[in-house]
C-alpha cells in the first residue's frame, strides 16, 4: 500500500485487516451457499427462487473481490485457504442439505441478516476513519439490505400462494 494512503487511515490497521478477512470468508461461504441453493432449489416457484440464489451468488462474489482488493491495498494479504473460511466467519454457511424454497429462502434470509449487522459494524468504525473502506462498505451493505429485502418478498410469496392453495 501506498505511504499515503496508509496515512490517511485513523485506526490499527491490522486490526481493519482482520475485521476485513473475516468479511471476505463471509462472502465466499455466502457465494458458495447460494450457487448450490440455485442449484439444488425444489419445490414451487423453484424456478424464480433459483434465478433470485443465483443473482446474489454473483452479487457476493463481487463482494469477495471488491474487500479482497481493500485488504491488498492495506498491505495486507485475503484468507487463502477456503478450509479456513469457516473458521474466520462472522456468519457461517448453512449447507442446502434441505432443498425445499421455504428452507433456503429461510436460511439465505438469515445470512443475509448477519451479513447486514457485519458490513454495519465495520461502516460504523470506518466512518470517520478510512473514507475509501466505508465507501466500499457502504456500497456491499446497500447490496446485502436488497438480498434481505428481494428474499423476504419471495418468501412472502410462497407463503400467500400456500395460504390461497388452503382456501
Amino acid at each position: 500500500m501506498g505511504s499515503k494512503g496508509r496515512e490517511i487511515i485513523g485506526m490499527d490497521v491490522e486490526e481493519l485487516l482482520a475485521l476485513l478477512n473475516k468479511a471476505f470468508c463471509d462472502e465466499w461461504l455466502a457465494y458458495y451457499q447460494y450457487w448450490l441453493g440455485a442449484k439444488v432449489v425444489k419445490g414451487p416457484m423453484k424456478d424464480a427462487v433459483g434465478a433470485e440464489l443465483l443473482q446474489h451468488a454473483t452479487e457476493e462474489l463481487a463482494h469477495a473481490d471488491m474487500v479482497a482488493l481493500r485488504i491488498i491495498q492495506l498491505g495486507g494479504t485475503p484468507v487463502t485457504k477456503p478450509a479456513e473460511w469457516y473458521q474466520y466467519s462472522n456468519c457461517g454457511y448453512d449447507a442446502p442439505d434441505d432443498p425445499f424454497v421455504k428452507t433456503l429462502l429461510e436460511q439465505n434470509i438469515k445470512g443475509e441478516q448477519c451479513a447486514i449487522g457485519v458490513y454495519k459494524r465495520l461502516m460504523d468504525i470506518t466512518r470517520e476513519k478510512d473514507p475509501i473502506t466505508y465507501n466500499m462498505v457502504l456500497t456491499i451493505l446497500q447490496q446485502e439490505v436488497e438480498h434481505e429485502e428481494d428474499l423476504q418478498a419471495l418468501l412472502e410469496d410462497y407463503e400467500l400462494m400456500v395460504k390461497m392453495m388452503k382456501e
